[in-house]
């Protein structure tokens, strides 16, 4: 199996150009390629802001499905039950209070969320800080991180992002 063509590695600068061989080995000199800035800087990262809207439209999912239930039971309820014209009033009120609440609240707190988390990368480890109301400092040193996993999913690929996952001894962080 050949080396992964990306952005970074280019088809033909395999493991085969880097040591003198294969196709790249023969080709005339360029000009040097940008190196990109070292990801261990020690300097605090703020998260993709890209990752707001990903936010809100789970959000959005997420109160739509949670708010068709109690609608559906609603408009039943309103329908079938005997109650008196004056008690329709506030329980369509109500339940129209909570779904508009869950709407502003998805589609407002990923951006409240995402001011409040962020990363740095050092020689040591990594630091991760993250909550609003309930603060949370993670340090994983160097030493503890047995390994990493990556996934996307079909949201998060449509917008170029990803999920990292960073294993140490008996936790997920």
């Amino acid at each position: 199996m050949g080396t992964p063509v990306t952005p970074e590695r280019p088809a033909g600068e395999g493991l085969g150009a880097a040591v003198g061989h294969g196709p790249t080995a023969a080709a005339a000199p360029g000009p040097p390629a940008a190196t990109p800035p070292p990801i261990a800087d020690g300097v605090d990262h703020q998260l993709d802001p890209r990752s707001i809207e990903l936010q809100q439209i789970v959000g959005w999912i997420v109160t739509g499905s949670l708010a068709f239930g109690p609608l559906i039971g609603l408009g039943l309820g309103l329908l079938l039950a005997p109650l008196p014209g004056w008690a329709k009033a506030p329980l369509v009120l109500l339940c129209a209070a909570v779904v508009l609440a869950l709407a502003w609240l998805s589609h407002r707190w990923p951006a409240i969320e995402h001011r409040h988390a962020s990363y740095k990368v050092d020689g040591r480890g990594i630091e991760i800080r993250r909550g609003v109301v309930w603060r949370q400092m993670i340090s994983v040193p160097r030493s503890r991180l047995q390994h990493t996993d990556v996934s996307q999913g079909p949201l998060e690929r449509g917008r170029g992002l990803g999920t990292l996952v960073i294993h140490t001894a008996g936790t997920d962080h």
